[in-house]
């Protein structure tokens, strides 16, 4: 499943608070938020597409979730915030290349090809990991060891990176072939870009072989890059992307102009992202996995990436201008996206409520995100009564409609989408501010009270957008007609 990941340090946010997000590109899944009690985890796991089946821990913990509303393909919980105040977004396919998928085959399910022999099980992905790693970790550190676990004994069948987070720390994982894997500590000062393609670009093998400060890998990584011959790097520098990601002409359309678009944003001053000398471009193999950002990054900057489609450069495609550029990269806020989620652990806030689940369903360049206090066992209906039929009484559907309206009139109706996310934002932030104070005095029902509030203010903001972009775009319809026309 094509997405696109952004992670964020403590030291590099404007309120000191770790973030993990992702837009869950799927193919128009239709999505919704739950929690998950603990007591249903149950004793065994079974998998829809590898029919894996493995056992579970005894101890389970709450969560939220973003799980597809039709469940015939399996549970795809996406994303998520533990009452640990432990955040995970799972996954971000990535890319890897043959001489790594030859060395560690991935293990996918084979059917029995006659009579009298037996179907073979094959390992995890993205449709079980949220499930088998969320409600089993009690920080950030502990989701990269319990998902290496069940990598090295299970598998997968697809090549994927994991974020997890806690208040202190946020760790990226991405898997090598099908049993192998890589883990970063993602630096307090920097932000994290990964459009579908291995990321990391620089990786301390003596460190993950030693006290693991800030890596940790596959106890066998050193022998099965030497033994495989998979090293292409040169000066003794160690590149994992060279060793174990991809180059291809699609990276060049598909995944590495996300990536300069994110970095032309955050670091417009301290590098240079156009022009004859630039240092990087939107088809460059070797912009950086991680940078320093030039100013501190708060949510809103999150969801401008996660929104982006190239705008102020020649290739957004929605220009009123023909460059003969426009369209020619894919955007990150795509059509086709189910939700998009900021996962923010916030130090300074009260126990309960360090965990904002920022919510946001459809394309990114049209859908607002609303903030969501996570430690509850209650979901608002506009959130969590999503059916499959089109409706405007949840915020998956109403967010679905007004991208389709708006996409087709994009100019005209520009300014009421940018009202509308400005409007979310700031009711949002009020709302946080004073559901903090309450949380912290105490009482019965002060997180259910605030995220029915918080649901109640994203559905008049998101239904007086839907009103005024109805409206501009029944003005442009091809079929409207006055005697004044004459």
């Amino acid at each position: 499943m094509s997405c696109t990941t952004v992670l964020v340090g403590r030291k590099a946010s404007c309120d000191g608070s770790t973030m993990i997000a992702r837009t869950d590109d799927g193919h128009f899944d239709v999505k919704k938020l739950v929690t998950v009690d603990p007591k249903k985890a149950g004793k065994k796991y079974r998998s829809v597409i590898s029919h894996a089946e493995i056992p579970l821990p005894e101890r389970a913990m709450r969560y939220t979730a973003c799980p597809s509303v039709d469940p015939a393909q399996g549970i795809w919980a996406a994303t998520g915030i533990n009452e640990a105040n432990v955040g995970m977004t799972a996954t971000e396919t990535i890319t890897s290349n043959p001489r790594v998928l030859a060395a560690d085959p991935l293990v996918g399910y084979r059917k029995a090809a006659k009579r009298g022999e037996k179907d073979v099980p094959g390992g995890i992905g993205e449709e079980d990991i949220v499930v088998l790693v969320l409600p089993y970790i009690r920080t950030a550190r502990e989701g990269v060891l319990r998902l290496a676990e069940l990598l090295e004994t299970y598998g997968t069948y697809e090549s994927n990176g994991i974020a997890f987070n806690d208040e202190n720390e946020i760790w990226w994982m991405e898997t090598i072939g099908g049993h192998h894997w890589m883990a970063r500590r993602v630096p307090d000062g920097a932000v994290v870009l990964a459009p579908n393609q291995f990321g990391m670009d620089s990786f301390d093998l003596d460190d993950a072989f030693g006290a693991k400060k800030a890596h940790m890998c596959s106890a066998d990584l050193r022998e099965f890059i030497a033994d495989n011959r998979l090293d292409l790097n040169q000066n003794g520098r160690f590149n994992p992307r060279d060793v174990f990601g991809s180059r291809t002409d699609s990276d060049h359309v598909y995944n590495t102009p996300r990536a300069w678009f994110m970095g032309r944003y955050l670091a417009p001053y301290s590098h240079t992202w156009d022009g004859e000398n630039a240092e990087y471009g939107p088809e460059s193999d070797n912009i950086p996995w991680c940078l320093v950002p030039d100013r501190k990054v708060a949510v809103e900057d999150v969801k401008y990436l996660l929104s982006g489609h190239y705008q102020g450069t020649p290739y957004d495609p929605y220009s009123a201008r023909d460059t003969g550029k426009r369209g020619i990269y894919r955007s990150i806020g795509i059509n086709r996206t189910g939700v998009t989620t900021v996962c923010q652990i916030r130090p300074y806030a009260p126990e309960a409520a360090k965990g904002i689940e920022w919510i946001c369903f459809g394309s990114t360049a049209f859908s607002a995100l609303m903030p969501f206090y996570a430690h509850t066992d209650r979901i608002p209906k506009y959130l969590g009564g999503v059916t499959l039929d089109v409706s405007t009484e949840d915020l998956y559907w109403s967010s679905r409609l007004l991208g389709a309206l708006a996409d087709s009139q994009f100019g005209a109706c520009v300014q009421h989408i940018e009202r509308y996310h400005s409007a979310v934002f700031t009711e949002g932030r009020k709302l946080l501010g004073e559901y903090d104070a309450k949380i912290a005095a105490g009482g019965d029902d002060v997180i259910a009270k605030a995220n029915e509030e918080l649901c109640a203010m994203a559905k008049k903001e998101t239904t007086a957008a839907l009103n005024h972009v109805l409206q501009t775009v029944s003005e442009h319809m091809k079929n409207g007609y006055s005697r004044a026309d004459n």
